[in-house]
């Protein structure tokens, strides 16, 4: 049964009174979770038992059938999302992209996702996850463990650069540190890989700071807002106050992202969460649609249609 906590009326409301009154045509989530059932299923029991990578209590609000999630995307206006998946050893990473290609052909306005994992064939597997379309990529390297520096990523890291290609990075020690994450590894990263555009997950929990410094110094790292600023995480996790400023400064390069269906609460209260830092109605239209719809080469449409 879904965990969902309202009507389903009231919450598809919400969210599209947020982005009408923005004057915006939709949303684009960069960041919401598609994989093989059986893959999610393990995912969601993992959330269900507080493993050790989560740490605290945290109910699947939208635990719907995979067509139903598709269709919620759609009710709340999401023009674009992705189907970020993500191996935690080696011999994954390729049936999932294998998956991805898949559910991105059949599934209209998701943004054709794939993954790696530093393991003997990761550049000959993205290569040809690129070769078939692939527009985003996720890296995460808490629940994959491993260092983004390996060796054995180095061929993968020259392809996205060179294609210019976001990656999606789960790269800060939240909710739980990792034996990887925080900001030294994609310091060391991006002093190899400048021009690699990192788009770091969470606003870089709890390392907001040394994060938005790094994409201060590194015009091609962006960050997405997933389920930053909002109560579940402000309890363990705040942001700081003396940085929100930062965020005008990084305008252009903030992306919506919510972590749908796998969050505790419903999905407008991200957006809130975002108009309560009361930035400005055009850092809002930016974050919510307009960066990543100019960063995935999005048509434009009458807004409001």
């Amino acid at each position: 049964m879904p965990d969902e906590t309202i009507a389903t009326e009231d919450d598809i409301r919400s969210v599209n009174a947020f982005w009408r009154r923005l004057g915006l045509p939709g949303l684009v989530d960069v960041h919401t979770h598609f994989m093989p059932h059986r893959v999610l299923a393990k995912v969601w029991a993992y959330f269900d038992s507080a493993g050790p990578l989560v740490g605290r209590a945290w109910p699947i609000t939208y635990r719907l059938p995979e067509d139903d999630r598709v269709e919620r995307l759609r009710a709340f206006g999401v023009r674009a999302f992705t189907s970020m998946l993500y191996p935690h050893k080696p011999g994954m990473a390729e049936w999932l992209n294998d998956w991805a290609a898949g559910f991105a052909a059949r599934v209209p306005g998701c943004l054709h996702t794939a993954t790696f994992f530093p393991e003997p064939g990761a550049s000959r597997y993205v290569e040809r996850a690129i070769e078939a379309g692939a527009r985003v990529f996720k890296a995460h390297l808490q629940v994959g463990a491993y260092d983004p520096n390996d060796p054995l990523l180095d061929g993968v890291w020259g392809l996205l650069e060179d294609h210019g290609i976001p990656v999606v990075t789960h790269c800060g020690s939240g909710p739980v540190p990792g034996p990887h994450t925080g900001p030294e590894p994609i310091a060391a990263l991006l002093s190899r890989h400048p021009r690699l555009r990192l788009v770091i997950a969470h606003m870089g929990t709890p390392e907001y700071a040394e994060f938005l410094a790094l994409a201060l110094r590194h015009p091609s790292v962006c960050l997405d807002t997933t389920m930053a600023f909002t109560r579940f995480t402000e309890e363990t996790a705040p942001f700081p106050r003396d940085a929100v400023p930062l965020l005008l400064d990084l305008q252009d390069r903030v992306l919506l992202g919510t972590d749908f269906p796998n969050i505790p609460y419903p999905y407008a209260e991200a957006l809130s969460a975002l108009a309560d830092l009361d930035l400005g109605d055009e850092w809002l239209r930016a974050v919510c649609h307009d960066n990543a719809a100019g960063v995935f080469g999005l048509r434009p449409v009458t807004p409001g249609t």
